[in-house]
C-alpha cells in the first residue's frame, strides 16, 4: 500500500498573547480537547458552523501544559495528541486555528471574570463561544455556563452549550477511555472511540543501525516520556510530509533482545529504499499484533519479525479508509513545517 493524497495545511497554531487580528472575531471551542474523541468533535462541528454562519474564523481554545500535569507534576498524564496534532485534526473539522495559552499557577490564579474580560473579550474579541455541559473555568473553578451566558450578554457574544455525547451503551466518551484502551493495546477499541485511526507525530532520528543488520531497517521516533502505548508490535501505516502513505509494522519498546534501553518507536515500512532521516512523519495505529517479547537467539527474533510483517500486511492489504474523518486527515498536511507552532508564551 503507496498512495498520496494532495494536501492541505494544517490549522494555524497561535500563542494567545500572539493573536494575529485576523483570527479575531471568531467562535471558539474552548477546552483540553486531549485526544479530540468523538465527544469533543461535536464542539469543533459547532465551531465549524457557527464561524461559517458568522464569517468568521473558527477556533480553538486550549491550554498547555495540560492542567493536571501543572497541579500533579508527580503523576505522569499519557497526553494522547500534541498540540501539532491538534493542529491536524482542527483543519480536518475546517477550522482555522488553535489558540494555546501557556498554563501555569500563575494562569489558574486567573478568575472567572478577567478570562471572559481579559481573554475572551480583550485577546480574542469573540463572537460565540461553544463549551461543553461540564465545562467550568477561572479560579477555584467558579465560571459555569451560567455564568458565561451571562457574561456574554453583557459583552454581546453567543455561548452554545453541547450535552455529553454518549456512545450504543449510553455511556460518555472520554480521553481516561481512550488512554486506558491504548495502555492495554487494544487500538481498534481505542480508535473506535477516538472516531479516527490515532496516531503520532514525530521527526525521524538515527538510531544504532541495528534492524539494517536484522534485513529490517527502521525510521525511529522518540515520542514524549509520557506516552503510555502498551508495549509491543503493531500494524501502521506511515505517512511522509510529501503526502505518501507506506504500509508498515512497528516496534515500541525497550529492545529487550539487546539493550532493553529507552522505549523507541521503530517503523520498518515495507517496500521502501529512501531514507527518511530528520523527516517529520505522521504513524497511525491499524492494529495491535502481539508484545515485546526477549528472544533466545537472533535467529528466532527475525524469525517472529518475518511473522508480524506478514501479519501486518494481511491487516494492511484488508483495512479500508476508514471512517470520514480518517479520510479527512488524509488531506492534511503530516509536518509541522506546513504551519510552524509559534512560541507558547
Amino acid at each position: 500500500m503507496t498512495s498520496a493524497t494532495a494536501h492541505l495545511p494544517p490549522a494555524r497554531i497561535l500563542p494567545l498573547d500572539a493573536v494575529p487580528a485576523e483570527f479575531r472575531g471568531g467562535a471558539v471551542a474552548i477546552g483540553n480537547f486531549d485526544g479530540m474523541h468523538r465527544g469533543h468533535q461535536a464542539l469543533l462541528e459547532a465551531a465549524r458552523s457557527e464561524g461559517s454562519a458568522r464569517q468568521a474564523p473558527a477556533l480553538l481554545l486550549t491550554f498547555e501544559p495540560h492542567p493536571r500535569t501543572v497541579f500533579r507534576p508527580d503523576v505522569p498524564l499519557f497526553r494522547l495528541s500534541t498540540v501539532e496534532a491538534k493542529a491536524r485534526l482542527a483543519a480536518a473539522f475546517g477550522l482555522d486555528g488553535i489558540v494555546v495559552a501557556r498554563f501555569d499557577r500563575e494562569f489558574a490564579k486567573t478568575s472567572a471574570n478577567d478570562f471572559v474580560d481579559d481573554i475572551l473579550v480583550g485577546r480574542l474579541g469573540i463572537t460565540a463561544a461553544i463549551i461543553g455541559h461540564d465545562f467550568q473555568f477561572g479560579h477555584d473553578r467558579l465560571g459555569s455556563p451560567a455564568f458565561l451566558a451571562h457574561r456574554g450578554t453583557e459583552h454581546g457574544f453567543a455561548l452554545s452549550v453541547l450535552g455529553a455525547v454518549i456512545d450504543d451503551h449510553g455511556t460518555s466518551f472520554s480521553s481516561s477511555r481512550v488512554r486506558q484502551s491504548l495502555e492495554q493495546g487494544a487500538i481498534e477499541r481505542a480508535n473506535s472511540e477516538l472516531g479516527y485511526r490515532w496516531f503520532v507525530m514525530g521527526t525521524v532520528q538515527h538510531g544504532d543501525k541495528r534492524g539494517r543488520e536484522l534485513g529490517y531497517p527502521t525510521a525511529n521516533v522518540r515520542l514524549p516520556a509520557d506516552c503510555g502505548l502498551a508495549l509491543g508490535i503493531y500494524a501502521v501505516t506511515l505517512t511522509r510530509a510529501d503526502g505518501t502513505t507506506h504500509a508498515a509494522v512497528a516496534s515500541y519498546g525497550r529492545r529487550p533482545t539487546f539493550d532493553n534501553g529507552a522505549v523507541l518507536l521503530e517503523v520498518h515500512v515495507f517496500d521502501f529504499a529512501d531514507t527518511l532521516y530528520d523527516e517529520q512523519v505522521v504513524v497511525t495505529f491499524h492494529s495491535f499484533l502481539r508484545g515485546e517479547e526477549r528472544f533466545a537467539s537472533i535467529e528466532a527474533l527475525i524469525a517472529q519479525m518475518d511473522r508480524d510483517s506478514d501479519a501486518a500486511r494481511r491487516i494492511l492489504a484488508e483495512t479500508g479508509p476508514g471512517t470520514s474523518l480518517d479520510q479527512r486527515l488524509a488531506t492534511i498536511a503530516p509536518s509541522a513545517d506546513v504551519a510552524p507552532a509559534l512560541p507558547i508564551r
